[in-house]
């Protein structure tokens, strides 16, 4: 569904939604109100800027802030959550390494985060020294380093970083235990290092859970950096009260067994209002109330905020000029960047091909990151960065056929999941077609490069990232032991802001470079 689509099925949605948490509360007047302790749990995830998003009319830490002391008047019972990947990627992150958006939480008044997959993207040093930085606590219960690297005397794995397993919490003589649980596919998408271990969630929940309920926990809350798949399993799996998730971008609300699953779209453009009800005579939780509070233009920025806007004034002026212009809208969104042929994919893909003289490009579509539709008109540098922020370099490799091959059924091999994966290759200079409902390692029915059916033995020069040439990123293991060509000055944004420069506007569009045939 696109952001556009999804912003009207909210429109739809949220009035009745909010009814349904007015409907609900009267509902506890069937409880005895004097046993009821109400805990507020607000969360947000997936937030890579503080600053308000879509041309300033949705998301804004400043505004999050505002909400925050708002229910706070009504409900001192407050624990605010982030689910979720914040230190990267973002424009300002390339400068600053995530200490912006560390000031920014801190600042803001953030409770708990749990480490997303984003959190490693600058290695482990850079994240050690964020959550040396952080006012709020960082959970991961499933995230330890080897014995040698969490500090001398160690005989056990510890939490990375000195973070925690999970944390319980007494408010109003209840005892809340939050449970941080984090993808273990991190391992390979990002760069935590050698030395950092993600065990499995549900392996981990059933250890801790029970040591949790023996430390007084009456309430465990999962917050997870998890695919909604992972989710239900882990609420499968294990006890436990509520999950309150991130990694979608997208606002989905499940139900597995009785565990509720909450999760917000990306840069806090809504945040999510959970309301535990609480019996203290059972320690039991009685009921759930929630609700979407959307984070719009319409809602004032708290004043205490205004400090760390002004601390980076000067990067928010650079990021505004102008680099060229689009007589199209751009798909940046990640969910179709990671799933199918785009506009946006193609060009960039074309950039890489095009910048290195090189026979191919490919990219894995979850390096495009804006995760918005880019309306038509002037292109500016935050917009370049946005897209691609990671500022990989490129490198022009030469591969046969067969390693090209290779590369393409790993693209789509977990294409039929319901996870979004982001090793789904962009391309350029080759078609290809494939059957999503094979097996993975044999759905590519044909792949052309230039017009012509692939050959295996031949020898072809590939334009790619260092991500993925050099490093096997995303799980691109075939390239690496590739030839090394050349190794461009320009990182991948640069190249892609060249191009965009090049001409007076661009209109990229979908060719039927891929193409799926089980839908």
């Amino acid at each position: 569904m696109s952001h556009r689509s999804l912003r009207r099925l909210k429109q739809i949605l949220l009035p009745a939604l909010l009814v349904v948490a007015a409907i609900a509360t009267p509902g506890q007047n069937q409880l005895d109100r004097q046993n009821i302790v109400k805990i507020t749990l607000l969360h947000v995830n997936d937030v890579y800027q503080f600053t308000p998003v879509d041309q300033n009319k949705f998301g804004g830490l400043d505004r999050v802030m505002t909400i925050r002391k708002q229910v706070a008047l009504e409900s001192p019972n407050i624990l605010f959550l982030m689910a979720g990947d914040t230190i990267s990627p973002s424009v300002e992150s390339i400068t600053y390494k995530g200490a912006q958006m560390i000031e920014a939480w801190n600042v803001a008044g953030l409770d708990y985060a749990v480490f997303g997959n984003h959190e490693f993207d600058f290695g482990p040093d850079v994240l050690k020294q964020r959550m040396l930085e952080s006012r709020f606590k960082w959970l991961g219960a499933n995230v330890t380093e080897k014995p040698d690297e969490a500090g001398p005397g160690s005989e056990q794995p510890k939490v990375f970083g000195g973070g925690l397993a999970y944390d319980i919490r007494e408010l109003s003589g209840v005892k809340i235990g939050i449970l941080g649980l984090v993808l273990p596919e991190t391992k390979v998408t990002s760069r935590p290092g050698s030395n950092v271990q993600f065990a499995l969630p549900c392996d981990t929940a059933k250890r801790l859970i029970p040591e949790m309920r023996t430390r007084g926990a009456q309430v465990i809350i999962a917050l997870t950096h998890l695919s909604m798949r992972e989710d239900k399993e882990l609420a499968r799996c294990a006890p436990i009260d509520i999950i309150i998730g991130g990694h979608e971008h997208t606002l989905l609300q499940s139900l597995s067994g009785r565990t509720p699953i909450f999760k917000m779209d990306a840069d806090a453009r809504e945040v999510g209002r959970v309301d535990l009800n609480i019996d203290t005579a059972t320690g039991r939780l009685a009921s759930v109330d929630w609700r979407v509070i959307p984070v719009t233009n319409e809602i004032p920025g708290d004043p205490q905020f205004a400090a760390v806007t002004r601390k980076y004034e000067p990067i928010l002026r650079e990021l505004a000029k102008a680099v060229g212009r689009t007589s199209v809208p751009l798909d940046a969104r990640s969910a179709p960047n990671r799933t199918r042929e785009t506009n946006m994919g193609s060009f960039i893909a074309d950039a890489f091909r095009e910048g290195t003289g090189a026979d191919v490009a490919i990219m894995n579509g979850g390096s495009i990151r804006a995760d918005a539709v880019i309306p038509a008109g002037q292109l500016t540098r935050r917009d370049i960065l946005s897209i691609l922020p990671f500022a990989n370099r490129l490198v022009k490799l030469r591969v046969t056929g067969e390693t090209l091959l290779k590369a393409i059924e790993h693209g789509v091999s977990r294409s039929a999941e319901d996870a979004e994966p982001g090793m789904f290759p962009q391309i350029s200079g080759m078609k290809f077609t494939y059957d999503a409902s094979k097996a993975p390692g044999a759905r590519v029915i044909e792949l052309t490069i230039n017009g012509q059916a692939v050959n295996l033995k031949g020898t072809y020069t590939v334009a790619t990232t260092t991500f993925i040439g050099l490093d096997g990123g995303d799980g691109y293991n075939m390239f690496r032991g590739a030839t090394l060509v050349e190794q461009p000055t320009l990182t991948d944004s640069e190249i892609l802001s060249k191009a965009i420069s090049s001409v007076p506007s661009i209109a990229p569009r979908v060719e039927g470079r891929i193409k799926r045939v089980d839908q």
